[in-house]
């Protein structure tokens, strides 16, 4: 049991060794991109939000 444990964990370790990690500059980079993104979907949500409440209080 306990070798089927250890034999996991070595795995896990040998896999992450293979994993091609950002450095600084490409995670801050891809991190802005990211919060860019977000806002602009919070905004177009706010919007949206803002919007169809007022056309359907005009319709009906």
């Amino acid at each position: 049991m306990f070798s089927k444990i250890a034999k996991y964990f070595f795995e896990i370790k040998k896999e992450m060794n293979k994993v091609s990690w950002l450095n600084s500059q490409e995670l801050r980079g891809s991190t802005i991109v990211v919060l860019a993104f977000s806002i602009v979907v919070i905004l177009f949500l706010f919007v949206v939000d803002l919007v169809i409440p007022a056309i359907r209080g005009q319709i009906f």
